[in-house]
């Protein structure tokens, strides 16, 4: 494979005229994933093809292949979980927050990832403070630049996106992991919108937590994440006590022993049955398949993609962010003044492109499997709806 990627339409099984711009509410499943499940599925009629190891050595193999993916060189710092909430609650339980200090998020961050961190600030008599971005030219530079104002000697912990769900506004985890750290601050990210179609590295960012949805952007089943867990966690304590996340697990003969220590690094975190050996092998071929396309050139294609596009939406009276502060394979389209939403949504449906509306945006969110095709369909409903 050279190194610029090319339309991928044929790893998948999406209909050909379906123009799926959708991929921030779900990814639709590849072919060899899909191929893995029935695999995994068929195993179980006969139980005993499932022998001890298998409890562990694909789950290992996802860590591996999740940890290389986001450039740790350490896959036991990755906890397999069902889900963003179930890790941000992790975080929230081992992640020290005191009364009169502050948790700093995003404005309209997606509730799984806010609602743990609402109940901590309840208990210990906390803030949750949301901030918001500025209006008009430059909101994503702007909303950067007031996040970091607003990190203080009182913040415990910044809990944000990479990029948001609702637009696709990119936040600089670099600078504010820098400003985190100077104040004593938690990072907590929740890469679910971006990991997997645009480049993450944890030795850059540097984040306490990086918390992963397997079923957007890494093209996985739904009910599998991942958590990337930093030096904090290390002595933390788990949401369940799991008999698969202690010392000696692989012994089954002497699981009776009842072992208090943990497996090593972020394997205390790992939810009940983890094993799931029908979703598991589903999202390691996945895994593969997005490390192979690699998220630079992902982002590259995405980024190729849309260029033109976006320039003609602009002459329609469409306004998105800035290059420099949006990822190329999710963004929103600010709607003109006056426009029908009802008759936009129909004019995109006659055409079969499927998209979202988040808040006051037309969220977009190509990848790999799209053509020209699919955006050609786009800007003829686009068209019709404006005029």
């Amino acid at each position: 494979m050279g190194d610029a990627l090319t339309c991928q339409r044929g790893a998948f099984g999406l209909p050909p005229d379906l123009h799926y711009l959708n991929c921030a509410y779900m990814g639709p499943l590849p072919d060899v994933a899909e191929a893995a499940g029935i695999e995994a599925i068929r195993r179980k009629r006969v139980p005993v093809s499932i022998h001890p190891p298998d409890f562990f050595e694909t789950s290992d193999e996802l860590r591996r292949l999740f940890a290389a993916l986001v450039g740790g060189d350490d896959p036991t710092r990755v906890a397999l979980l069902p889900g963003v909430s179930y890790g941000v609650a992790v975080a929230a339980r081992n992640l020290p927050v005191a009364r009169g200090q502050n948790i700093l998020m995003t404005h309209e961050q997606f509730p799984g990832a806010v609602l743990a961190w609402r109940r901590v600030a309840r208990e210990v008599g906390a803030e949750v403070r949301f901030v918001t971005p500025p209006s008009g030219p430059g909101r994503g530079a702007g909303w950067n630049e007031r996040l970091l104002e607003r990190i203080d000697d009182d913040t415990a912990v910044v809990a944000v996106p990479h990029v948001h769900w609702t637009d696709g506004t990119r936040f600089d985890l670099a600078e504010i992991g820098r400003r985190c750290r100077e104040v004593g601050a938690a990072l907590v990210v929740d890469g679910t919108q971006s990991v997997g179609a645009l480049p993450f590295d944890v030795n850059e960012v540097r984040p306490d937590a990086l918390i992963v949805a397997a079923y957007k952007w890494l093209l996985g089943p739904y009910s599998v994440g991942m958590g990337w867990f930093g030096e904090r966690f290390d002595d933390g304590t788990p949401l369940e006590e799991t008999w698969i996340g202690r010392e000696g697990s692989q012994d089954f003969q002497a699981l009776v022993s009842y072992r208090d220590g943990y497996q090593p690094g972020a394997l205390r975190y790992d939810v009940a049955e983890r094993s799931n050996f029908a979703l598991l092998p589903m999202a390691v071929a996945s895994l593969r398949l997005v490390s192979e396309w690699r998220p630079e050139r992902i982002q590259a294609y995405c980024r190729d993609l849309t260029r033109e596009v976006l320039t003609e939406v602009g002459t329609l009276g469409f306004a998105v962010e800035d290059e420099g502060w949006r990822g190329s394979h999710l963004f929103g389209l600010r709607m003109p003044e006056g426009i029908d939403l009802e008759a936009l949504k129909e004019a995109l449906d006659r055409r079969n492109v499927v998209a979202s509306l988040r808040g006051t945006a037309l969220r977009l969110s190509p990848n790999v499997y799209n053509d020209a095709a699919d955006l050609d369909a786009l800007l003829e409903g686009l068209r019709e709806a404006m005029s």
